[in-house]
């Protein structure tokens, strides 16, 4: 089969041909259909995060190993099963949740295998869906899609787990304050639509490229603000009605972070997503003066990609924008979305 491979971080993917994975045990296998491109593989090609003040996170040291095929986003056919794995039928359509843990910790045994520390997600420490195969340690982790594009569902593996796990965060007050959303990408696009299919008031939207604002405001965006504009806190919170009791931070730079919190009311939530990458740009004093929460969300549990799903099977929530493209464009895909122009996702497809 053919792969797009790191295998020296910062360098081009390169194309690799190696055999199609054989399962044993629970193991299935996916003939690719299609695999979003994300974010956070600009982040596992370039080797690590930037954690400020001149400190980096090394993927290295945290055992992602090369040669490594990325892609966590992966919808494909069901082709093959293991001795031992049940409960599913070869043929059929599938979503892949990429986000395995151990299956023994206290996180694992309490749903949460997304944060175990013993982790090996798919497309980040085993082999993903830059390829025409990936092989899935569990059928388990399949999410039957029926007759949905998997182009057009790939996409909820990352960016719509992670939004949908990130507004429940905000409970009940979704539905009775605008959210502001700090990023109008793959990610926001998808926030809008989980928003609308959670009954929530609306969004906000906030970005750099006047692109993104179009697209936002396309896709049912309450306002677009210019993130770039010199009182942007102020067009923000006149946009929203008042300062913002729910601001979702989709991008994690120090100046998304810095709007986030100047936009929110006394007793509001700011919800971190983005992995861009820097330092803490608060005043430590103004957490309190503000009563502000201030919560991590780390992509989504298996139970919430059920439940997001569901949604998607019943009609409920649109597809975002996505641009096909074939695997050998993957390095393309890539630059592309560093370069910023995308709008909704790239979406391989084998």
């Amino acid at each position: 089969m053919r792969s797009y491979c790191i295998h020296a971080f910062g360098e081009p993917l390169v194309g690799d041909d190696r055999p199609i994975p054989e399962v044993s045990g629970t193991e299935v296998l996916i003939k690719v259909k299609a695999a979003g491109v994300c974010h956070s593989d600009l982040h596992l090609w370039d080797g690590g995060y930037d954690l400020g003040l001149g400190r980096k996170l090394s993927l290295k040291d945290r055992g992602v190993a090369l040669p490594l095929t990325m892609g966590h986003e992966t919808a494909g056919e069901l082709v093959a099963v293991g001795p031992d794995a049940t409960g599913v039928d070869i043929g059929a359509s599938c979503l892949v949740y990429p986000w395995i843990g151990c299956g023994e910790c206290r996180s694992c045994r309490d749903g949460y295998e997304n944060y175990c520390a013993k982790a090996t997600y798919i497309g980040v420490h085993l082999h993903g869906g830059y390829a025409e195969y990936v092989r899935v340690p569990h059928p388990r982790y399949l999410l039957p899609i029926g007759d949905l594009d998997p182009a057009q569902v790939a996409p909820l593996a990352c960016s719509g787990v992670t939004t949908y796990s990130a507004l429940k965060k905000f409970g009940d007050q979704i539905a009775e304050h605008p959210v502001v959303v700090v990023g109008g990408g793959g990610l926001g696009q998808m926030c809008l639509q989980i928003l609308r299919a959670l009954g929530g008031k609306g969004a906000v939207v906030v970005d750099l490229d006047p692109v993104k604002r179009e697209a936002a405001l396309a896709a049912g965006a309450l306002a677009a603000v210019d993130g770039g504009a010199p009182d942007v806190a102020t067009l923000v919170m006149d946009a929203a009605g008042g300062p913002a009791h729910c601001v979702l931070d989709l991008v994690g730079s120090p100046q998304s972070a810095a709007l986030g919190f100047d936009a929110l009311a006394k007793g509001g939530t700011l919800v971190m997503v983005g992995l861009f990458g820097g330092n803490t740009p608060w005043s430590l004093p103004l957490i309190p003066i503000k009563a502000a929460r201030i919560l991590g969300s780390l992509v989504g549990n298996l139970e919430e990609m059920r439940e997001l799903v569901a949604l998607a099977r019943a009609g409920r929530i649109q597809p975002i924008p996505v641009t096909r493209m074939p695997l050998d464009r993957a390095n393309d895909a890539l630059l592309a979305l560093r370069n910023g122009l995308v709008v909704g996702r790239a979406v391989l497809c084998p």
